[in-house]
């Protein structure tokens, strides 16, 4: 049953299984019923094993192929005309050469399989945010992943009408071949292509493909933004509510500070933290002269290794109830899972993401450092009453972040918002000689967003230059570094839940209630005003990862020149000037 009349759908659908040769077709609706038979079938061929329904209600296990952990950005093409408009941070390939490969490697792929057409939308269906996307798979793995993390369903259909336009996505597993393994982005076109890949990362086709690749693009197009992005609110004593973006680089901390708990002072003197999304955000100018933010997802696909109570008890409690866990190990004493640091002792005799017995001796991972978890959202306990807004949440900041051991303070404003375009744009993390053998060297990831813009980089500063210009009343943008090292390789800042004491000062200078010192980089907190009530830390200590050295910025602004010049004549002369003002401000 199509349970649509969308000309357009229909055509998708029918082309699909005109190329893979399906055996039959299922048009999922979106119904309990219907994902509950799902969930049967693929219990029964093998593909998700039901986990101890007692301790964990509702929560299946997968595991994929080994060649098939994570995602695969040398095979992560952007398809547009001219070469020139992916630019120089992506893999550019012609749209006519893609599409021919990618079906001669899928055509009649799905041959003895069922072709899945999920209707979903990325965001609440109705809302002025939101994007309607239909994906075609030969995975109930994908449809049931799918239904945890969009809003899947047909009010997607009665949306779309006969004639709306949405996301194409098409995904076959193919052979799971990594020679022949592409995901592939048509922006021009609003299609996704994924073939050889069952790994959730390259065939959630609603996530970074859709929400951040084609929707960067399409934010482009019609005046929006789509973002690498948390979203979090805090309400302050007096019930006053303050929202934040931001964006930080893997392993810099992005989940823990969604879910942040604050220290007990902070609770007791009524602030309260609660989680609007843990990923991305879909950024526009409200009619306020704002910016308003929504999380189109509707669940987490997080990193389970290093997910525990101390760490991030919030992620962890939402896994508890309707989740499927990939690639983590299984506890058959009691049909449960474990994974690296989720308890200080693992279990005597485990089976491992291999499906291999496995016990402390063996000397490997039991879970895959890639490991996942799905995740309904409704299961966070510190979820946001605004997570289901049509109109989404006014941002008061934004703040971007990366890992320096070094140079970087703990906090820094920008003096506006174009020099704010420039401290996202410069975003990097550093490496450590533990890690490579070499310190110092620096992995730029503009606005968190290298892997996942959907066109030329320095265009999409440019629109973000842009988007500046039509805000009347932008919100103020900061930098973070939760990593600051000492002399022994030591960190120098507490984080996780102490990052409130940085947030407070943060949401302060944005109400205006709390001074600043003037440097080199921007506005930096007098260490009085970072309230450190509760915390075993010296002022001086403080003291110090505020300190902004103008010579490590002298450097610093020699290797952003060297940087830039990849983006040529495209780069915005905004940034160039701001470029200036830092040598400028360090040579004084």
């Amino acid at each position: 049953m199509a349970y649509t009349q969308n000309k357009k759908v229909l055509e998708f659908v029918r082309e699909s299984v005109e190329l893979a040769r399906p055996d039959k077709v299922v048009w999922i609706d979106g119904s309990e019923a219907q994902l509950e038979g799902l969930r049967q079938e693929a219990v029964k061929t093998g593909e998700m094993i039901k986990l101890n329904q007692e301790k964990l209600p509702g929560c299946y296990y997968h595991r994929t192929a080994e060649n098939d952990v994570a995602r695969v950005e040398d095979r992560t093409f952007i398809c547009c005309k001219n070469k020139e408009d992916a630019g120089p941070i992506n893999n550019w390939m012609d749209p006519a050469e893609a599409y021919a490969l990618c079906r001669e490697i899928a055509r009649g792929k799905m041959a003895g399989r069922t072709m899945y057409v999920i209707p979903y939308s990325m965001g609440v269906v109705g809302s002025p945010f939101s994007k309607i996307g239909i994906e075609v798979t030969d995975s109930i793995y994908v449809v049931l992943n799918m239904a945890i993390m969009t809003r899947v369903g047909v009010e997607c259909y009665d949306y779309l009408g006969e004639d709306g336009d949405f996301i194409k996505g098409f995904h076959c597993k193919c052979d799971v071949d990594p020679e022949k393994r592409y995901i592939m982005h048509f922006p021009e076109d609003d299609t996704i292509i994924s073939v050889n890949s069952a790994y959730g990362g390259n065939v959630l086709l609603g996530k970074k493909c859709f929400a951040l690749r084609i929707a960067s693009y399409l934010g482009k197009q019609e005046g929006w933004m789509a973002e690498h992005m948390l979203i979090l609110g805090v309400t302050f004593p007096d019930g006053s509510k303050h929202y934040v973006a931001a964006a930080f680089p893997s392993a810099c901390g992005k989940t823990n500070l969604a879910m942040l708990i604050p220290p007990k002072h902070f609770l007791e003197e009524g602030y309260k933290v609660e989680c609007v999304g843990d990923d991305i955000a879909w950024i526009r100018v409200g009619a306020d002269g704002r910016l308003w933010a929504v999380n189109p997802e509707n669940g987490f696909f997080g990193v389970a290794p290093g997910t525990n109570e101390k760490s991030n008890p919030n992620a962890l409690a939402a896994t508890r109830e309707g989740a499927i866990f990939t690639n983590v190990a299984i506890d058959p004493a009691d049909n449960t899972v474990w994974w690296e640091g989720l308890t200080k002792q693992p279990p005597e005799k485990l089976i491992d993401w291999l499906g291999k017995p496995w016990t402390p001796a063996s000397g490997t991972k039991a879970a895959h450092p890639n490991s996942r978890f799905t995740a309904p959202a409704t299961g966070c306990p510190c979820l946001s009453p605004e997570f289901n807004s049509k109109e989404g949440v006014p941002l008061d900041a934004i703040i971007f972040g990366g890992r320096r051991a070094t140079t970087t303070p703990l906090v820094y404003q920008s003096r506006d918002w174009d020099h704010g375009v420039f401290v996202g744009s410069i975003m990097s993390s550093e490496t450590t000689a533990a890690a490579t053998g070499a310190v110092g060297v620096l992995r730029h990831d503009p606005m968190a967003m290298k892997p996942f813009c959907g066109y030329h980089m320095a265009d999409y500063f440019a629109h973000w230059i842009e988007m500046g210009k039509k805000i009347k009343n932008p919100p103020k943008i900061f930098n973070v570094n939760w990593f600051r090292q000492g002399e022994k390789g030591e960190f120098l800042w507490p984080g996780f839940g102490d990052n409130m004491r940085v947030l407070e000062w943060i949401l302060k200078r944005c109400n205006g209630s709390v001074g600043a010192r003037k440097t080199a980089i921007g506005y930096v907190p007098y260490a009085k005003d970072i309230d450190l009530e509760g915390l075993d830390y010296s002022r001086e200590t403080l003291e110090s990862i505020l300190y902004v050295d103008k010579k490590r910025w002298s450097a610093e602004a020699d290797e952003i020149a060297e940087y830039y010049k990849q983006f040529g004549d495209r780069l915005p002369a905004e940034l160039k000037k701001s470029l200036e003002t830092l040598k400028k401000n360090c040579a004084e």
